[in-house]
């Protein structure tokens, strides 16, 4: 199933030449991720984690439809939210239904 969370935007964007209030993120797809080639977090020696802003914009384009030139609008607190949004996708496993 494809997982979905909307986020309202503390700052208003422009993107498809109309105003955007809020942005609905979905989950990469396995294409998106090959296309990508690169991880939205990086985990270093202490297994700390951190974002990679670079690859986590490019997400945020693609899983909220939006272009790049949108992301470089958002405010950092919505970058910030939305970033991390995207790196949970890749924390927890899609929900599936089996079939018997």
């Amino acid at each position: 199933m494809s997982q979905v969370t909307t986020h309202q935007l503390a700052v208003p964007i422009l993107a498809h030449d109309e105003q955007v209030t809020e942005l609905s993120l979905r989950r990469p797809t396995v294409a998106e991720v090959r296309s990508i080639k690169a991880l939205p977090y990086k985990i270093d020696k202490n297994e700390d984690v951190s974002l990679d802003m670079d690859v986590a914009a490019k997400y945020i384009a693609v899983c909220a439809g939006i272009p790049a030139s949108s992301v470089n609008q958002l405010d950092l607190v919505d970058l910030n939210k939305l970033a991390w949004a995207v790196a949970g996708f890749f924390m927890t496993a899609a929900s599936v239904t089996l079939v018997a």
